[in-house]
C-alpha cells in the first residue's frame, strides 16, 4: 500500500518537478506580476495582494528582470527547452520581460512629470548633491551612508504610559543651525515602522545639510483619531523646544509622509496651532513652511466613492471609532481637503497614476482645491505607472523624486536664509 501510493504521489508530482513545467509557471508567475502592474486590482480580496505585487515590480523591473533572467538559464541548462511545455513558458517569460522593459521606460517618463512640476516653482534651487546611484543596484545600500549619522530611539513624549521615539538624521559635517524635516511613516493608521519608510529622502537632504526626524506615534486600534495627529505635533512642538540642542532652526520646519503619514503631514500643515489636537500643550507652535505630501489620503469622507469597499469598514471600526453616519463632521475635521484655507504653506503632493490603495483622483481635486484658495505654492506631480509607496526604496523614480523635494525645500530656504519673501500666488476666482 505504501509502495502504491508513493508511485501514485510520483506520478502526480514528478510533471511538476521538472524544468520544463517549472519554466512554464516562471513564464505565467512573470506575466501575472507585469500584467498586475499594469492594472493592479481593487477588489477586497485582491487589493492587498495586488498592492504589495504592484510595488515590486513598478519600482524594481529591471531587478525582476534579471531575477528571472538567471532562473530561466539554469532552467534551459536543465533541459527545459526540450518540451513544448517548457517552449510556451519561454514565449510567456519573453513577453513579461519585454512588459518590465516597458514599466522602466514608463518610470522615466516620472522624471518628466517632476521637472514639470518643479518649472511652477519660482524659488527653485540648483541641484544639490546627488543621490548615490549606487543604491539603484544594491537598494539595501540606502541604509548605510558614510555622510549621514542616524541617532536611534530618542523620547519626545510618552503617551498612555509608553514613551513616542523618533530617529534623528544628520550630516556628519559640522554646521550651524539647519533647516529641519519631520518624516511620518504610513501604514493604514496601524501599522508602520520608522525605521523603514522615508529613508531615501531623510539621507538626501541630511547629506544636503538638513535634520530629519522620522517619528513614531500612537496606531489603531489601541489609538482612535486625532491621538495620531496629536502624537505628531507633539513631535513637532518638542523639536522647536529642543532647536538649541538639536542644532535646527526652528523657524524653518516642514513636514512630509506618504498614505496615512501623509495624510497626517498634511493636516499638519493645514491645522497649525489647533488646539483640539494640541491638548495640553495649546501654545506651542505648531506651524510648518512646507510639506510634501506622497500618495496621501485627503477625503476620509469617501464622498466620491472612489475608495475600496472595506476603507469605511476600518475607518469606522479601527481608526475613527465613530460611525460616519453619526458624525459626519469629525470625518470633515480629519479630512485634509476640508481644511483647506488661504495661509496654508507651499505643498509639494506627489501621486501614482496606477495607486490602488489612495485613488489619484483624489490627490487631483486636493491639489485643485489647493490652487484654487490658498495663496502659496502649490505643486502637483503625478506619475505615471507608479504604484502605492513607490518612495519607500531607491529606484530610477524615487532618485527623482527625491533630488526634486531637496530641490524645491531649498529653494525655499534659501528664500528664509536670506530674508526674501516666498513667491505667493494670487488666489483664482
Amino acid at each position: 500500500m505504501a509502495a502504491l501510493s508513493a508511485r501514485v504521489t510520483l506520478i502526480l508530482v514528478e510533471p511538476f518537478t521538472q524544468p520544463a513545467w517549472l519554466l512554464l509557471a516562471l513564464g505565467v508567475a512573470a506575466l501575472v506580476l507585469v500584467v498586475n502592474a499594469w492594472r493592479p486590482r481593487r477588489g477586497p480580496l485582491w487589493l492587498l495582494p495586488s498592492f504589495f505585487a504592484a510595488w515590486w515590480t513598478t519600482e524594481l523591473p529591471l531587478h525582476l528582470l534579471l531575477l528571472t533572467l538567471a532562473l530561466d538559464l539554469l532552467l534551459i541548462l536543465g533541459g527545459a527547452l526540450d518540451h513544448l511545455t517548457g517552449l510556451i513558458g519561454q514565449v510567456l517569460l519573453i513577453a513579461a520581460w519585454v512588459g518590465m522593459i516597458q514599466i522602466f521606460r514608463v518610470a522615466g517618463r516620472g522624471v518628466a512629470a517632476i521637472e514639470a512640476a518643479l518649472a511652477a516653482a519660482p524659488p527653485l534651487a540648483a541641484a544639490g548633491r546627488t543621490y548615490p546611484r549606487s543604491h539603484l543596484l544594491v537598494p539595501p545600500l540606502m541604509f548605510w551612508r558614510r555622510d549621514v549619522e542616524v541617532r536611534r530611539g530618542v523620547v519626545f513624549s510618552e503617551a498612555e504610559g509608553r514613551p513616542l521615539t523618533l530617529d534623528i538624521y544628520r550630516p556628519r559635517a559640522p554646521g550651524g543651525r539647519r533647516p529641519a524635516i519631520l518624516q511620518i511613516h504610513g501604514g493604514a493608521w496601524i501599522v508602520g515602522f520608522k525605521e523603514y519608510q522615508g529613508i531615501p529622502l531623510l539621507t538626501h537632504l541630511a547629506a544636503n545639510g538638513w535634520v530629519g526626524f522620522n517619528i513614531d506615534y500612537r496606531l489603531s486600534p489601541a489609538a482612535a483619531f486625532p491621538a495620531h495627529l496629536i502624537d505628531v505635533k507633539r513631535a513637532l512642538a518638542w523639536i522647536r523646544a529642543h532647536a538649541d540642542e538639536l542644532g535646527v532652526d526652528p523657524d524653518f520646519i516642514v513636514v512630509s509622509g506618504g498614505s496615512a503619514g501623509g495624510h497626517l503631514a498634511a493636516l499638519v500643515a493645514l491645522t497649525a496651532g489647533d488646539p483640539e489636537y494640541q491638548p495640553g500643550f495649546e501654545a506651542a507652535d505648531t506651524a510648518v513652511q512646507a510639506a510634501v505630501v506622497f500618495y496621501g489620503v485627503f477625503d476620509l469622507t469617501n464622498r466620491r466613492r472612489r475608495k475600496p469597499a472595506a476603507y469605511r469598514a476600518l475607518l469606522e471600526r479601527v481608526v475613527m471609532k465613530r460611525p460616519m453616519d453619526g458624525d459626519p463632521d469629525a470625518y470633515d475635521r480629519a479630512s485634509p481637503i476640508q481644511r483647506i484655507h488661504a495661509d496654508a504653506p507651499p505643498l509639494f503632493i506627489i501621486h501614482g497614476s496606477s495607486d490602488n490603495l489612495a485613488p489619484v483622483q483624489d490627490a487631483r481635486d486636493f491639489a485643485e482645491e489647493l490652487r484654487r484658495r490658498s495663496r502659496e505654492l502649490v505643486l502637483y506631480a503625478e506619475l505615471p505607472g507608479a504604484a502605492h509607496a513607490f518612495d519607500i526604496f531607491p529606484s530610477t523614480r524615487t532618485v527623482a523624486i527625491v533630488e526634486a523635494v531637496e530641490r524645491f525645500l531649498r529653494g525655499l530656504h534659501d528664500a528664509h536664509r536670506d530674508g526674501r519673501p516666498r513667491a505667493r500666488r494670487p488666489r483664482e476666482g
